[in-house]
């Protein structure tokens, strides 16, 4: 089981369905736990994980191509 706890954590910095009946001045514990982490029946291996993906597959090319343009809108 997955466990995170902070100390001395500032009530302001909650979310605000956290922060309701909490003084914004103070300071709380908060503890984090994952629940229900399933395991995977079986792990893949990374070539498995890249015959499992959806083609169209860009070239290096089609990609730079992308950027540039992006870039070229930023700058625009």
């Amino acid at each position: 089981m997955n466990k995170i706890t902070r100390e001395h954590y500032p009530a302001a910095r909650l979310p605000e369905d956290l922060r309701e009946g909490v003084d914004p001045a103070s300071t709380v514990t908060v503890t984090v736990t994952v629940e229900g982490l399933k395991r995977p029946e079986r792990v893949l291996s990374l070539e498995e994980i890249f015959a499992a993906r959806r083609p169209p597959f860009r070239t290096v090319e089609e990609i730079d191509t992308d950027i540039r343009r992006q870039r070229d809108e930023w700058d625009g």
